[in-house]
């Protein structure tokens, strides 16, 4: 088969080495990055917002299908352009994506399928947000910018000064070019991800993982697009993941079809572990990133096969899994990241080619035999072993090989995973 990827990211890279698993599929990647060429990753120069040209490529080229990487063409309606002109394409249209690009479109779903999530409110003018958190809001409380934000909108705000300092950037500044915000509670507990191929009414629920959006050691400090991430959760048990895929997985894919909703393509579950219960952090409209990198490694079916079944709505008998071991994976980024991001050189070519381990590349590109850091995520490097400790020795080692002139990693990824 011939398969393009929408995209740039570690996620997507991820994705078209799965793809590529089988021998018989040619992988695009649209636009790609300059690392992806290093594993035989065919990338085009054509950017993920510019549809009509990713449209004239896979008419030309006689592309099978397509796979939608990342939230914001997905939001921004590709689906839709892509069947208009008779294009099989994988992800959720434009009605389908508002679960990730409306909170509130989601929240209504939710309270509509009886699943449990914080509760909260949602403001669009300034005043009546800072009346709310000086009168009623406990502390600390979770403000979250109402569309997209690159995994960075989301704000846990310890007192009212940090509130009304967070609300004034998104409802005045207009950050991430917010016009709405929904103020929650805050959920205490173990935090992991529960992703689903869905395909209408039918979902095919993937191992569950767990990220890192804190920038520091710890959980310290703000978050990120995802410092790494390790699966399956071993704090995480087997029933409370199948009470996850009953109670929270279930009636949403079930609500949303009821609704008028035939949602195709990657649903993926933000969940808490609280004292109550499972509850709803946050679904999103496509693979997690980072954690499609330690969870489609161990994916043992073909990928291509998976998608084309959803494609032409054909039930999946099976799909498999590697049940032993876990799989980690660490993301170097950018000194400075997320605010500031320093760019520079990562390091000679041939590091990265003779690195033993998988590398995700993100935000690198190529210059002369160099890589050199093009944005604040810069690659992941990803292991399987038979424990925590071991695949946590061995990326570090590795890591450690690497330039460190301009790069940051946290060295304590997995640690709930004990």
């Amino acid at each position: 088969m011939k398969i393009l990827v929408v995209g740039s990211g570690a996620r997507e890279d991820a994705i078209c080495k799965s793809l590529l698993k089988n021998d018989d599929n040619t992988v695009f990647c649209a636009p790609g990055n300059d690392g992806m060429k290093l594993s035989g990753i065919k990338t085009i120069s054509i950017n993920e917002d510019e549809f009509d040209h990713l449209t004239n490529f896979v008419q030309t080229n006689n592309i099978d299908y397509t796979i939608v990487g990342p939230e914001e063409p997905l939001v921004n309606g590709i689906v839709d352009f892509f069947k208009e002109r008779k294009l099989k394409i994988f992800g959720p249209n434009k009605l389908a994506a508002q679960v990730e690009g409306s909170k509130t479109f989601t929240k209504k779903v939710m309270a509509d399928a009886n699943i449990p999530t914080a509760k909260y409110r949602e403001f669009t003018d300034l005043e009546s947000a800072v009346e709310y958190l000086t009168v009623e809001a406990s502390f600390p409380t979770v403000i979250k910018a109402d569309g997209l934000a690159a995994g960075k909108g989301v704000y846990i705000v310890q007192d009212l000064n940090e509130a009304l300092e967070v609300v004034s950037e998104l409802l005045d500044g207009h950050k991430f070019n917010t016009k709405r915000v929904v103020i929650e509670e805050y959920l205490d507990g173990e935090e992991f991800s529960l992703m689903a191929f869905v395909d209408h009414k039918r979902f095919y629920p993937m191992p569950l993982a767990q990220d890192y959006k804190k920038i520091f050691e710890g959980d310290k400090g703000p978050n990120t697009g995802g410092m790494g991430a390790v699966c399956p959760v071993n704090n995480i048990s087997d029933d409370i993941r199948q009470m996850a895929i009953d109670q929270v997985l279930k009636p949403f894919v079930h609500q949303l079809y009821q609704e008028g909703i035939k949602y195709t393509g990657i649903l993926y579950a933000g969940l808490i572990l609280t004292k109550d219960g499972i509850k709803v952090i946050e679904f999103n409209a496509r693979f997690g990133d980072p954690e499609t990198e330690v969870v489609l490694p161990r994916l043992k079916s073909d990928l291509s096969d998976i998608f084309v079944k959803i494609l032409n709505h054909k039930k999946i008998a099976e799909i498999n899994w590697e049940t032993k071991g876990l799989n980690l994976g660490v993301f170097a980024v950018s000194k400075g990241y997320p605010q500031q991001p320093i760019f520079g050189s990562l390091g000679k070519v041939a590091d990265f080619k003779n690195c033993p381990l998988t590398i995700n590349f993100a935000g690198v590109r190529k210059q002369d035999d160099e890589l050199i850091s093009n944005g604040g995520r810069l690659y992941l490097m990803q292991t399987r072993a038979d424990s925590l400790s071991h695949a946590q020795a061995d990326i570090y080692q590795n890591l450690q090989r690497m330039n460190q002139e301009n790069i940051f990693y946290r060295r304590d990824i997995g640690k709930n995973s004990i």
